[in-house]
């Protein structure tokens, strides 16, 4: 008899992990195609709205990047954490910002997504994109123009870098540090000389740079 209800308990167990996997699926394509009603759904029937796959990435963080914004909308009506990184330190307003979704950051914002914290930040990564609209609204809600990643990059040499003349003047606009010099003795005008932005550089060099 004991024998009996031990398999059963691991049967049981089994089949937990099995429903488990399928109501995940089945959520991930309820994402991909955008189907807030089956995303509301499952989530009424209690799955996790803080599920994470392998890398640590939350149904709001897929979401964000597969620009859904009305999927989106449903797992934040869940009360999700709206700042879960995944394994590599981003969230999903880095994700939105990074793929120019004005809209869905304009959700999370909304909704109290952060600006700022360690790392990477989202304006870092609207910058390397140019996603000029996106930079605005993020440092209209706080985000600090001179944040730096963990390797010493500033969203001003990122944007230099990458010869992205509107976000630079958005930046230097806003304060952004024209002689900023990461630990690694780079600066926004010898990224923009380096790569042959030679408008950056002149503007750059008006606004006070020096190599």
């Amino acid at each position: 008899m004991r024998q009996i209800r031990k398999f059963a308990g691991a049967l049981a167990f089994a089949w937990s992990l099995w429903a488990g996997a399928a109501v995940y699926d089945e959520m991930m394509q309820a994402i991909e195609i955008d189907d807030q009603r089956t995303v509301a759904e499952l989530l009424k029937r209690g799955m996790d709205v803080n599920s994470v796959n392998e890398k640590g990435e939350s149904l709001l963080l897929l979401a964000a990047r597969a620009g859904k914004p009305g999927v989106v909308q449903t797992i934040l009506a869940a009360k999700p954490n709206l700042n879960a990184r995944n394994s590599h330190g981003e969230t999903a307003l880095m994700h939105a910002a990074i793929r120019g979704r004005s809209d869905i950051v304009k959700l999370l914002l909304n909704a109290g997504a952060q600006v700022n914290h360690s790392g990477w930040t989202p304006l870092l990564y609207a910058a390397a994109m140019n996603h000029v609209e996106i930079a605005r609204m993020l440092i209209a809600r706080g985000a600090e123009v001179n944040a730096t990643a963990e390797n010493g990059t500033s969203a001003l040499m990122m944007a230099a870098r990458e010869g992205h003349l509107p976000t630079v003047l958005l930046l230097l606009e806003h304060g952004a540090d024209v002689n900023y010099t990461s630990p690694f003795g780079y600066n926004a005008l010898t990224v923009a000389l380096e790569r042959g932005r030679r408008d950056v550089a002149d503007v750059l060099i008006r606004a006070g740079a020096r190599r």
